[in-house]
């Protein structure tokens, strides 16, 4: 297996269905399935730790922040959380975090609350007054919703709520909360039935409904909506109690006037703990929230604090989660869907099914080779496995059930949306299109073109490259460059200025490297890296395209995967058209040649990055260090002369001051280079 391909395959699907998830509320795939990716990219990076990436969504929590809503920084991150699926992994964890700790430390106290599949929001109190509602959004900033949350009426919109003979808690001067909103289950069937009398649209899971009705423009249709509210973290606090645990802190929400669960439970003896955990899988069912799991919370804060986060996931909490239910339904018949890179990705569109009281008919089945193992075929019935409330997989055919005249399924040989012929790479599991202007390919290429790591082009985004091509204006990635206003103007959401922000990001797009460029073309197995080290030597795409698969070879860190990757990638017309546009368009395609011009204020001083800085990425500060002379290295040494540092900083951080090395922040390293 090439492991770098493999990963990189991994991050595209985890931030595609992680969009389809958090952003669209429109998810494809099961959350088992999505765990499994989620899970085999975690360990492939840890096997691999020279392979990780800044931009790895393994990195990173939630979803992005959607044009139409305001973006909110969040006071501290909005950390997501490992999952345990059995007794084994949740001790596991357990003995993860007792190493961490002093050798005399005793069993920690627990707590146990319901995973509550709804939209997770954060609430902002100013003198005990709602003043802003946000949803996770990326885990540093979300959406402002607030319009939309006043009308949930089991949102306190002043707290503490007053109770009858009773003398409340003074508020406090801020309180922010983080809790999940949801769609009671009853509540939703009822709407759900009175939608069907109106003759209006049914949905089809609480979850997706409830999310779906906090993230509207028209809070009126919020209004109408079932919704309720649940609330487990005290996220930041001035003028209260001083809180030392999770369980006091439940307890303060609850006599501030928050909605709290009555499932939450407070246990000091791990065993105690599995056990219930165990047992909770038949209490779950009787509830009137869809839950998948429960969270558990080492109590002390102190000692949450001292264990702190690895990567996006906090040390001290796990999810348990619970196995899906499964049911039995006909396989009708495989279709292959193309994806962005061109990988051919087979579906199950099954005879639909009501599994855990949610109609299914379409399911995953991962890849040919999953399919030949287990003798998948259509016509056949299956066992489908449901998890969340998605789309599920297909786990085996029942053979006694099967009927006569079934055949084994094969991947087609021409692609299903294009008819070119499909490659199967030697050792892979997938199967290829490799024409670049495939149809069933052009959204996701395109959004792959404009992102941020190859040609950022901001403004444009999923949506613009969707809507774009169902009005045909880009027919290959290279029409980005031929977009002209007057098509544009006319359409819903473009106004002037939008459209003039837009076409001059598209002008200054020209300018980016030959390297970003080769990138952002989305050549299997081409990232920033490879793109770099092919344009330093071949200094242009139109060399790189005439350059043979033993040119490539003889490159250090170009092996025989990657080089029939690229030579065939440019033996097709369709590619080589799309690039002969990007040159006549004026898109940089060559390297820039440039004079000597002396020393250069960076010259001699190896740097480090790390943390959020205020107006560049990564990836621009880096270029920018460079640029004037400087070097970028990766982790902190006695050998790093400086370290750029911005918000979140972690153990680079640390590690730099317990070495003596200077740390600058962003406006201080402009001053280095202007010489202020």
């Amino acid at each position: 297996m090439d492991v770098e391909k493999r990963i990189e395959e991994l991050r595209e699907q985890v931030r595609y269905h992680s969009y389809r998830y958090h952003v669209l509320d429109n998810p494809v795939i099961s959350d088992d399935a999505y765990d499994a990716l989620y899970r085999e990219l975690q360990e492939l990076e840890a096997a691999h730790p020279e392979l990780l990436s800044l931009d790895s969504p393994t990195l990173r929590v939630g979803g992005e922040i959607r044009d139409e809503f305001t973006a909110v920084e969040h006071p501290s991150p909005m950390l997501s959380l490992s999952n345990a699926f059995n007794p084994e992994e949740l001790t596991a964890w357990r003995d993860r975090f007792m190493r961490l700790l002093p050798g005399d430390t005793g069993e920690p106290a627990y707590v146990v609350e319901p995973k509550i599949d709804g939209l997770t929001v954060v609430l902002h109190y100013t003198g005990g007054a709602f003043t802003l509602g946000a949803t996770r959004g990326d885990g540093r900033r979300g959406e402002d919703i607030t319009p939309n949350l006043r009308t949930v009426k089991a949102l306190p919109l002043r707290v503490p709520v007053a109770r009858e003979g009773e003398r409340g808690l003074e508020p406090p001067a801020r309180l922010v909360v983080r809790g999940e909103a949801y769609m009671p289950i009853d509540a939703f069937e009822a709407f759900n039935r009175q939608q069907e009398a109106a003759g209006k649209k049914t949905y089809a899971n609480p979850r997706n409904t409830a999310a779906g009705s906090l993230r509207v423009l028209d809070s009126s249709i919020t209004a109408s909506r079932p919704l309720s509210l649940l609330c487990y973290q005290v996220v930041d606090l001035d003028g209260g109690p001083a809180l030392s645990s999770q369980w006091e802190a439940l307890d303060y929400l609850g006599q501030l006037g928050f909605p709290v669960s009555d499932q939450n439970r407070r246990f000091t003896e791990f065993e105690e703990l599995v056990a219930y955990a165990v047992g909770w899988e038949a209490v779950r069912e009787t509830l009137n929230f869809e839950a998948d799991g429960l969270v558990i919370k080492i109590d002390d804060f102190n000692t949450q604090e001292r264990l702190g986060a690895v990567g996006n996931a906090p040390r001290w909490a796990i999810a348990y989660k619970y196995p899906a239910p499964e049911a039995v339904t006909r396989l009708q018949r495989i279709v292959v869907n193309v994806g962005r890179t061109g990988s051919l990705t087979p579906a199950a569109d099954l005879e639909p099914v009501r599994i855990g009281g949610v109609t299914v008919s379409n399911a995953t089945l991962h890849n040919a080779d999953y399919i030949a193992e287990r003798d998948i075929r259509e016509g056949d019935m299956v066992i489908v496995k449901r998890a969340g409330e998605v789309i599920p997989q297909v786990l085996h055919p029942v053979l006694e059930l099967r009927p006569p005249g079934t055949r084994p399924w094969q991947m087609p040989a021409h692609c299903p949306v294009c008819g070119e012929p499909v490659e199967h790479p030697e050792g892979e599991v997938a199967y290829y299109c490799v024409n670049a202007a495939c149809p069933a390919q052009l959204v996701r290429s395109v959004e792959h073109f404009v992102s941020r790591g190859a040609m950022d082009i901001e403004g444009f985004g999923i949506r613009q490259a969707e809507l774009f091509v169902e009005l045909e204006l880009l027919r290959d990635m290279a029409d980005i460059y031929y977009l002209a206003p007057d098509q544009i103007l006319p359409l819903e959401g473009f106004g002037e200025k939008k459209v003039s922000n837009l076409m001059a990001a598209i002008e200054a797009s020209k300018e980016q490297s030959p390297a970003r460029l080769l990138t952002a073309l989305g050549i299997q197995g081409i990232g920033a890296t490879v793109a770099q080290v092919l344009m330093d030597h071949f200094r242009s795409l139109d060399a790189l395209a005439a350059a043979s698969r033993k040119d490539l070879e003889q490159i250090p860190g170009i092996g025989p995967k990657l080089a029939e990757s690229v030579a065939d990638w440019f033996a097709r017309e369709p590619n080589r058209h799309i690039v002969e546009k990007l040159e006549a368009a004026g898109v940089r395609t060559e390297v820039q040649e440039t004079e000597p011009v002396g020393p250069q204020p960076l010259d001699g001083l190896t740097f480090v990055i790390t943390g959020t800085l205020p107006t560049m990425s990564r990836e621009q500060a880096k270029a920018y260090i460079e640029a004037h002379g400087g070097k970028v290295t990766g982790s902190v040494s006695s050998k790093t002369d400086y370290l750029l540092a911005g918000e979140r900083a972690g153990s680079k951080l640390a590690k730099a001051e317990k070495l003596d090395v200077a740390v600058l922040d962003e406006a201080a390293l402009q001053k280095m280079v202007e010489g202020a």
